[in-house]
């Protein structure tokens, strides 16, 4: 397995993905507090074998790189600009609006979404210079307290 996990930092949450190259699938797409990343990852590190991560260039990332220090994996950090931006257009491909819904403007449909996950798939997407599919129907609204 060639597994990644590409993070959208932030002061207050984080987006996080965690993916295969090898098979271009999303096996989970979390939003978490900044202050639970580490001990999120001291979890999934014992369970995951993962080769790399990817994380932003934006809000927190030398903070965060410093809290990952511990997993002696490869943290790359890579461009995030306009991500959340782009992030609302690439909800709409992962979930498209089917039926009469079609014809509701797309902003009423992200009002309260949290798109942080979907930020970090699209730095994900970025670095690799391809698309993931999601491996099963993931909430990319799912926060992990």
């Amino acid at each position: 397995m060639n597994r990644v996990i590409s993070i959208d930092p932030g002061k207050i949450k984080c987006g996080l993905v965690l993916a295969d190259i090898g098979e271009k699938k999303v096996y989970q797409a979390i939003i978490l507090k900044s202050e639970l990343l580490e001990d999120y990852f001291r979890d999934l590190n014992t369970v995951e074998g993962i080769s790399k991560i990817i994380i932003g260039n934006g809000t927190t990332n030398k903070e965060i790189k410093e809290k990952l220090t511990f997993l002696k994996k490869e943290v790359i950090t890579f461009d995030e600009k306009n991500t959340t931006y782009r992030a609302k257009a690439r909800y709409f491909e992962l979930f498209p609006i089917n039926g009469w819904k079609f014809f509701i403007p797309r902003e009423c449909f992200l009002l309260n979404k949290n798109l942080d996950a979907i930020s970090a798939l699209i730095i994900l997407e970025d670095y690799c210079k391809m698309k993931f599919t999601l491996n099963q129907n993931i909430d990319f609204k799912t926060w992990l307290k």
